[in-house]
Formats: structure tokens, sequence, C-alpha cells
């Protein structure tokens, strides 16, 4: 059976374990998100020791098919981000 841990499941780990009221730990977590988010928006890269990196990375456009008609369309660029795993991260998976 696994696991899935959303924002409040996390918030509420965090308050059980440093005694936080819910509301200060849920504050914490949307605060440390936010963060992340704008540093990604504006271009940045978040590099978490041991847990791994996030950056943006651009699309270029290209050549697609629509599956329900089998027209070919054009996909515009985006952006997206990357993650790519710290080595401790990826050993603690073995």
């Amino acid at each position: 059976m696994s696991y899935i841990m959303n924002k409040k499941s996390l918030a509420s780990d965090i308050a059980n374990k440093f005694d936080l009221s819910q509301k200060t730990a849920q504050e914490i977590v949307d605060s440390v998100f936010d963060e992340i988010k704008e540093c990604l928006v504006t271009g940045g890269t978040v590099d978490i020791s041991k847990f791994g990196k996030y950056q943006v990375a651009e699309r270029k456009e290209r050549q697609g098919v629509n599956p329900a008609t089998g027209e070919k369309i054009t996909i515009p660029a985006s952006k997206t981000i990357k993650f790519k795993l710290s080595k401790t991260l990826k050993d603690s998976l073995k």
C-alpha cells in the first residue's frame, strides 16, 4: 500500500513533530512552496541538499497529432519544471 502526501498531511506531520498548531504549520508549508514557486518563476534554480534540484526547462515548438481526428497540429513552445534527484535520495530508494 502506498502513502500519498499532500500539503495538508505535510503540515499535519510538521505540526505533530514540532508541537505547532495546525494553522502555524500550514502557514510554514505554504510559505515554503510560495518561495520555491517565486524562485522558479523568476528563472532561478531550487537546489535542496540531499533531496534534489528543480529548474525551469524550455520546450521547443513541435508537431503533434490530434488523437481524435488524426490531424497534424503544432504544439506551441512552453516552459516546464525539471526535477533531478540527489544522489542521497536516489540511493535511499534502492
